[in-house]
């Protein structure tokens, strides 16, 4: 007999013998005697019915000076309440009961609930390998030798973490190597880095690297409703690792287990808290696990436990940053493998065209180039499609369908038209991208400056550059509408932010002095800084408010100055504007330089080799504009 045949028919005959027990307990409580019309009529007349029940055309009653019962059937007979009346026997009347087979289900279904959830729980017995529960089994997937393989080669922009990592798989295929020298091998290993670098792919580069089971798991994984299971999970997943040494545990987003102890409203009994206390045994504990090397990949260190990250633990901390330019170009090189491209494609430059970006930002508009070209059925993938794409992941979907009136979209104009003669005039400034009167995402307009370098600090000049930037459109509204407009509404805030910093946390106000003030107040549970509590007194705060105040009154001003000294050019940029509705920074500068304009049939890349020396010449111009004041 098969398995699934011979389980059905065990669990058929439990089923018979549990209603055959629970139609004996019914049957046994029933003590009610059934005899025929004629007897009862018999009885009656005799005087040995005390009295009776009608309900429908059955009939119950109770003997005369005996507690024995009975029931009985009538059919249609009219003087039956007559006589039982004579013989001076008691009568009750009640309506008819629900259908028997309604009844049935009722009486029934406390028995077939209890059959069920026993059902439920001798399964979950079966699947959880004859264990109580299976709740507590790690879900944990083991990446086998099918699976599509990704390797180092894939991965770019990360050189020195795969350094780090390709030692750890060096030592597993040959640990004799480092032992005989009195080295160990590294416990625990985590990757720590902005969303989008490559944590998560490093992993996968490390389980089609290494000749070594490889076991993938996330941190939400591991708690669940039930209390324990955390903790039971944690030990499942380390047994199944010891069964398998030498082996590699990847857990991906840690923090949601390994946030800091004592933060939780549950105190030490939190149900995540007795998770991570588990971690911590299982990592470095009285039993040692030796040959199983924990992975981890977090997007905020800062939150994790102290006991967590200490040597022993994870022996080594991994900080993958957004990638420089050359590590740009190697994605782009990565993602662009199986892509046709065209001639003028020179990934340098996009590289160059797209500092911050994180490995996951450049596949995405490598990704929307593929699918602009595909879109007007190209053969392959150009330069005009990786800038469409670009100008859409920087500055949103262009919304031409929006109806803007035309004192709205000269109003834009000039607002735009102030921003981008302010970057190109100011010399620490970053370069002008594009700059676009067409609606993009929630903008009315958008002026886009890309830096040249990738910046790690920042100068209070530059700094003081880029508040000029952004309020040089409220001072081009001001000077040409002679009015203001809400579109400066996100520059003053930017602004505001901007400065405030410089004061409280850069401390580049000469006023105050090289100080920081306001610590900030973080929720380590939920991981979100909510705002800077005030540490200082209310004289100090009455001093970084006239700092603040000075800072970007003083920006302000210049940008004023900087913008009426050239009306000519703020006014030919915004006329063109109002005429193209895009410019990009080759057009800005040949307005600027009075050069008429190149025709739209052929475009150039806005960022080329040529803008990086232009930059330098950039505080050289033309004798009829004048250099930008210092404040």
């Amino acid at each position: 007999m098969k398995p699934t045949l011979r389980s059905l028919t065990v669990w058929m005959v439990i089923i018979a013998i549990a209603f055959l027990l629970w139609h004996l307990v019914q049957t046994t409580q029933k003590q009610q005697q059934e005899i025929v019309f004629s007897d009862f009529l018999r009885d009656v007349e005799r005087g040995n019915i005390a009295e009776v029940t009608i309900i429908g055309n059955k009939i119950e009653g109770k003997y005369a000076g005996s507690e024995k019962t009975f029931f009985t059937y009538s059919p249609d007979y009219d003087e039956l309440v007559n006589i039982l009346r004579q013989h001076k026997v008691r009568i009750k009347a009640k309506e008819p009961s629900q259908s028997p087979w309604l009844a049935a289900m009722i009486s029934w279904a406390p028995m077939v609930i209890l059959i069920g959830i026993w059902i439920f729980f001798m399964r979950q017995m079966q699947s959880g390998g004859n264990k109580a529960l299976s709740f507590g089994k790690s879900k944990a997937k083991m990446i086998s030798s099918q699976h599509k393989k990704v390797t180092f080669k894939d991965v770019a922009g990360v050189d020195e973490a795969k350094d780090e990592l390709q030692e750890i798989i060096e030592f597993l295929k040959d640990p004799q190597r480092f032992q005989k020298l009195g080295g160990r091998i590294p416990k625990g290993v985590l990757l720590m880095g902005p969303p989008g670098t490559g944590k998560t792919l490093l992993a996968r580069a490390i389980a089609g690297e290494a000749n070594v089971p490889f076991f993938s798991i996330s941190g939400s994984d591991f708690v669940e409703m039930f209390v324990g299971v955390g903790a039971s999970r944690v030990r499942d997943l380390f047994e199944q690792g010891k069964k398998n040494s030498p082996c590699i545990i990847f857990i991906d987003e840690i923090d949601a287990v390994g946030r800091h102890r004592g933060a939780g409203l549950g105190g030490g009994h939190d149900e995540r808290e007795q998770t991570l206390n588990q971690l911590l045994v299982e990592m470095d504990g009285f039993d040692t696990n030796e040959g199983v090397i924990l992975i981890a990949a977090s997007n905020r260190p800062d939150i994790l436990d102290p006991a967590l990250l200490r040597p022993g633990r994870f022996d080594r901390r991994i900080v993958i940053d957004l990638p420089d330019i050359r590590g740009r170009e190697g994605i782009f090189k990565v993602h662009t493998r199986n892509i046709p491209l065209g001639s003028d494609v020179d990934l340098s430059i996009i590289a160059r065209g797209t500092p911050g970006f994180s490995g996951a930002d450049i596949a995405n508009l490598v990704n929307e180039a593929a699918l602009a070209a595909a879109r007007l059925d190209k053969r392959a993938v150009d330069m005009e499609d990786f800038e469409a794409a670009k100008d859409k992941v920087l500055m949103g979907v262009e919304r031409k369908s929006l109806i803007i009136s035309d004192e709205e979209k000269r109003n834009t104009a000039y607002h735009e038209a102030g921003h981008a003669l302010v970057a190109m005039l100011t010399p620490a400034s970053d370069p002008i991208h594009k700059v676009t009167i067409i609606p993009r995402g929630r903008a009315l307009g958008v002026t886009q400056q890309l830096p040249i370098d990738d910046r790690r600090t920042y100068t209070k000049q530059y700094l003081e550059s880029q508040l000029r930037v952004l309020l040089g459109g409220r001072a081009a509204e001001k000077i040409l509408l002679q009015d203001l407009t809400t579109g400066a509404g996100t520059d003053l805030e930017r602004a505001t932010e901007l400065a405030r910093k410089m004061v409280c946390e850069w401390g580049m106000s000469d006023n105050i002095g090289p100080l920081t003030f306001g610590g900030r107040e973080e929720q380590i549970f939920i991981g979100k800084e909510f705002a800077r509590h005030q540490d200082y007194s209310e004289k100090t705060a009455v001093l970084i408010d006239q700092e603040v105040k000075r800072i970007i009154t003083e920006n302000y001003e210049a940008s004023k100055t900087l913008l009426k000294e050239n009306m000519k050019v703020l006014q030919a940029i915004a006329d063109k504007l109002l005429e193209r509705e895009v410019l990009d920074y080759e057009e800005i500068k040949a307005i600027i330089e009075g050069k008429p304009l190149k025709s739209r049939a052929k475009r150039t890349s806005p960022l080329t080799k040529v803008a990086k020396k232009e930059r330098v010449k950039r505080i050289s111009r033309k004798a009829t504009l004048k250099p930008s004041p210092t404040p």
